[in-house]
């Protein structure tokens, strides 16, 4: 079959998304064969796909879910419906792909043979709506240029993935940029374009949805640092180490400190006010929402450290990690 050089297929995930993902997937209308990967949804969204004539793969449950085994059975839906492709979008089912993205990607990735996967800006769609919705969005905002890593929305060259046998199953959270690490030990490159991606709907607006973000991403550093974290590598390795610093060993200082001196111990809890001035300072925009941003930085480390403490773990029990859901 002849197909244009640019032609590229979506493989997109989701569970109970609504209308969010009835945006994502008009989004994508433009690509050669878009692949719905569904993990259990209840709120109709499977139908509504199904009647828009997208390919539905139903996930099995009796096999712990995580997005990177989602992402690898859409793949490989899309490579029986859509053999040759060159190219593959993946995106989140709480996204909505901006419509000139796919046309810069492809010209860069045809341009650049050694690119394996580009990403673009993701934006929160509603960052007015908490600070948790803010913190996202910087969290998108990474330098342009090539990167060690991309995330979930990506445009990513299908001879690359499969050179490393796609996602690992078993991660459940940061699957894209341990995907990476073997991309680039392979010799190939990730690079992010200065240009608008995605519009993403965190819809996190309670604090216990942060916390339970946090904990995954401490879950996911130190899984990283397990797989990768030897030398010239060191992934995720400092992130890790950082979590655990402010989140377990400065408190068991903390108590030993009260132990030995009473309570004047507690001078010791200035550090943590002082951490938060100290990278306030080094942050952009309006003071006010730099000691905000700051303030939920230092507090995260303790999500993230019982993150760390849940893979030890499953590390020992040799237990497959459950997906920690925030949403």
């Amino acid at each position: 079959m002849h197909r244009p050089p640019h032609a590229f297929g979506v493989v997109a995930i989701g569970r109970n998304e609504g209308d969010r993902l009835k945006q994502c997937l008009r989004s994508v209308s433009e690509a050669e064969q878009v692949v719905y990967v569904d993990s259990g949804s209840t709120d109709g969204s499977v139908q509504w796909a199904k009647d828009l004539g997208i390919e539905i793969v139903d996930l099995d449950l009796t096999i712990p879910f995580t997005a990177a085994r989602a992402r690898n059975a859409g793949f490989r839906r899309l490579q029986e419906l859509a053999p040759g492709l060159n190219y593959v979008q993946f995106i989140d089912g709480d996204c909505e792909l901006n419509k000139d993205w796919p046309g810069e990607a492809l010209s860069f990735l045809g341009e650049n043979a050694m690119v394996a996967a580009t990403f673009g800006r993701r934006r929160e769609r509603f960052p007015e709506r908490s600070i948790y919705n803010r913190l996202c969005d910087q969290e998108w905002d990474t330098p342009i240029g090539e990167a060690s890593a991309c995330g979930g929305d990506v445009m990513m060259r299908v001879s690359a993935f499969q050179a490393v046998e796609g996602f690992r199953d078993a991660l459940i959270a940061g699957e894209e940029p341990e995907l990476c690490v073997r991309l680039r030990a392979l010799g190939w490159k990730i690079w992010r374009l200065d240009h608008e991606m995605t519009r993403h709907d965190a819809a996190m607006v309670h604090f216990q949805q942060w916390w339970l973000r946090q904990t995954r991403s401490g879950y996911a550093f130190a899984q990283g640092a397990y797989l990768h974290g030897r030398r010239p590598e060191r992934h995720w390795v400092w992130e890790s180490g950082r979590a655990l610093l402010w989140g377990i060993g400065f408190p068991i200082v903390l108590i030993g400190a009260l132990i030995g001196l009473g309570w004047w111990g507690l001078a010791l809890l200035i550090v943590y006010p002082l951490q938060i001035i100290r990278r306030a300072t080094q942050m952009p925009g309006h003071w006010l929402n730099r000691l905000q941003f700051a303030f939920l930085e230092q507090l995260s480390r303790f999500p993230e450290a019982l993150g760390q403490l849940r893979f030890a773990r499953d590390w020992f029990f040799g237990r497959q990690g459950r997906l920690i859901e925030y949403k």
